[in-house]
């Protein structure tokens, strides 16, 4: 039982600490290759930060640890949204740039709703997953060539390039070294997780996918907390929200996508009765609370904080005894 929670609190923190070591790396080697800061942002910044999990999902997929898959992707988008925005909305309330939320939103709207379209039935196969994986690339190259015309957009992902790029006056050794070593970290340290967290759940008596809704989705959003709180800080919270956002539309088609195309695996009952749905609630809730005054409020953060612990509390009491 402790040796369990060694591997996933070693896990967890070698999974964020290398997570960070392979952005910076990856980023400044694609600025010695001489590709475009906005390129490095949409795809570089975006896959780094989301890497763990990427990882975790995968791993698990390999493992036959479904739940674990199904968990870390929906309690990642819940946590974004009920967790991270809210936490970065009591700092500082969240604004959001009208033309740009509406936009954006309706993509992580469709992609939610083809998800739950794809997990409906067993679960989401491997054809559905190269879609999903198909989907992402065009919205990438779809961001880009948007982005590429609005300087107020892609002067954000500059910016938060030029935060993460603190290694390219190092030499070529220095890069390709924390690239490799954040690499392998992030490997070993979702494998570690893996273990634990499928231990825990066997230990407790309770399903894979509650400690994926739970402790793994938490830890695996930690970078995209880290951002947000730094960016709120700052009173940059509109890259916040755009964090937030593209993390969950990434979720949902890069790692729900990737980790069908190794190992497909059925939707646990729960997911399917439950948890995608509240998924879904939040989601559509950002769109009322940012058009009501075009920000998120500190009262609205508190708001969601609160159904978060609500949230949470009712997946350790069971869903099942709730409801039954």
């Amino acid at each position: 039982m402790l040796m369990d929670w060694v591997f996933f609190i070693a896990g967890l923190v070698l999974l964020v600490a290398a997570a960070e070591a392979l952005v910076r790396g990856a980023v400044a080697m694609a600025d010695r290759l001489g590709i475009s800061p906005l390129v490095i942002g949409l795809t570089v910044v975006a896959f780094g930060t989301s890497a763990p999990e990427l990882v975790v999902a995968v791993q698990a997929a390999m493992t036959g640890a479904g739940g674990l898959v199904y968990g870390n992707v929906i309690g990642s988008n819940i946590a974004n949204i009920m967790l991270i925005l809210a936490f970065a909305a009591l700092i500082q309330p969240v604004h959001a740039e009208m033309r740009a939320f509406a936009r954006e939103s309706v993509v992580l709207i469709g992609a939610s709703l083809a998800m739950l379209f794809f997990m409906w039935g067993w679960g989401v196969v491997r054809w559905e997953g190269g879609v999903m994986l198909a989907a992402l690339a065009a919205y990438l190259l779809w961001s880009y060539f948007r982005e590429r015309k609005t300087s107020a957009e892609s002067q954000a992902a500059l910016e938060e390039v030029e935060e993460l790029s603190t290694l390219q006056h190092k030499s070529w050794a220095t890069i390709i070294g924390a690239t490799l070593i954040g690499l392998a970290g992030v490997i070993g340290g979702a494998r570690l997780l893996v273990i634990g967290a499928t231990s825990i759940a066997r230990d407790w008596g309770v399903p894979e996918e509650v400690i994926g809704l739970t402790m793994v989705a938490i830890g695996t959003s930690l970078p995209e907390l880290a951002t947000a709180v730094a960016a709120a800080l700052k009173k940059h919270n509109d890259v916040a929200l755009g964090n937030v956002v593209g993390s969950n539309v990434f979720n949902i088609l890069g790692v729900m996508g990737a980790a069908a195309l190794v190992k497909p695996s059925a939707t646990p009952v729960q997911v399917m009765q439950f948890d995608v749905w509240v998924m879904l609630a939040v989601t559509l809730l950002l769109v009322p609370f940012f058009l009501s005054g075009r920000q998120l409020s500190r009262a609205e953060g508190g708001f969601l904080l609160a159904g978060y612990t609500a949230y949470i509390a009712v997946l350790f009491i069971g869903v099942d005894k709730l409801f039954t």
